[in-house]
């Protein structure tokens, strides 16, 4: 058996230690693999390169993803890019396909093998964790604990100078990053795609807690998070191949209407990237392992059409059709808990 295996959407840790299990996985059963370079896009340009159980041992602790990823989507241009995606296919001599990513690159696995009956395991991936079908994704621990880090280091100069400090995280239109880093910092009020963003509210708990003794206030604003009344907050003309808006910018928003409201100087810090960068916790080394052996298993055993995911604390398998059918949004009940801090 010759297993291709791609990485596509925004990278994350912990691709590496999927690719890893697969690769040993498929090894272990007789098999070799394939690795298609920079997602959707190495099936429709032809780029590949070999990978083995060696290369790929020692690959745990790397961040991103070994073989590039792209935000490619093959049936914007169906056309031209299926026919040459189904041709370099079967010129690479693939019998199967492990699609590594969140819920674009899973909603073009599930199109093939419904289409084009293409042979595809599916492993979800996405630091926002808003996948349907799984309880959480790798990534995301790694990127909550990269946020609460940088707002440990922004506490202390925020405290220095009395300051408000609002941060901006990722999470498109889940606020799962947003309500747990908020949680695990401690921070006075916490902003989430779910709930309109009520800065009464907010400016009255940052005025009560400096009343109360403490002069310095931790905002988390999620960067989906919408104000009353207005458009969410995007880049001009930033779209990609899925139609996605490149958000952000309403951590700078809501730091000017604190300072407006309160008087207090209020900073913005729009982390970005750097919550998808670096090695990957433990955690997600973990959870990312279980689910490339459990997709290279789906894989051996020929049950295509499927992909992975987490329930509870086992590994299970699940249709692809089923992973992609809808977003899963933040459990409320999480923000809930969070607000007894900021009632």
């Amino acid at each position: 058996m010759r297993v291709g295996l791609l990485t596509g959407g925004g990278d994350c840790p912990g691709l590496n230690a999927v690719i890893r299990a697969v690769v040993q996985t498929v090894a272990n059963a007789g098999g070799t693999c394939v690795g298609i370079l920079e997602g959707w896009r190495g099936l429709v340009k032809n780029m590949s390169r070999p990978l083995d159980v060696n290369e790929t041992d020692g690959i745990i602790a790397k961040g991103g993803t070994i073989l590039g990823s792209s935000r490619t989507n093959p049936f914007k241009n169906a056309e031209t890019d299926l026919p040459a995606l189904r041709a370099n296919y079967s010129e690479m001599g693939l019998d199967a396909l492990v699609a590594i990513g969140g819920d674009d690159t899973l909603g073009v696995a599930n199109r093939l093998f419904i289409e084009l009956n293409l042979p595809i395991v599916g492993v979800p991936k996405t630091i926002d964790n808003d996948l349907m079908v799984t309880d959480f994704t790798f990534g995301f621990d790694t990127a909550v604990n990269i946020v609460t880090e940088a707002v440990d280091r922004l506490r202390t100069t925020t405290e220095s100078h009395r300051r408000v400090q609002v941060v901006e995280t990722m999470g498109r239109h889940a606020g799962w990053i947003a309500c747990f880093s908020g949680i695990a910092v401690a921070a006075d009020y916490i902003m989430v795609p779910e709930i309109p963003i009520d800065i009464a509210r907010c400016v009255d708990v940052l005025k009560r807690h400096r009343a109360a003794g403490k002069n310095y206030g931790i905002v988390i604003v999620s960067e989906g998070a919408k104000l009353p009344n207005r458009a969410e907050f995007a880049a001009a003309g930033k779209i990609d191949d899925f139609g996605h808006v490149q958000l952000g910018g309403v951590g700078n928003e809501v730091a000017r209407l604190i300072e407006q409201d309160t008087g207090y100087e209020t900073r913005c810090v729009v982390l970005g990237h750097l919550q998808r960068g670096g090695s990957p916790s433990a955690g997600d080394r973990v959870l990312a392992t279980r689910l490339g052996l459990a997709a290279g298993d789906l894989v051996v055993k020929k049950q295509f059409g499927t992909m992975v995911a987490l329930s509870g604390t086992k590994i299970i398998s699940t249709t692809l059709s089923a992973g992609v059918a809808a977003n899963r949004t933040l459990d409320l009940g999480y923000y809930h808990e969070a607000s007894a801090f900021f009632q």
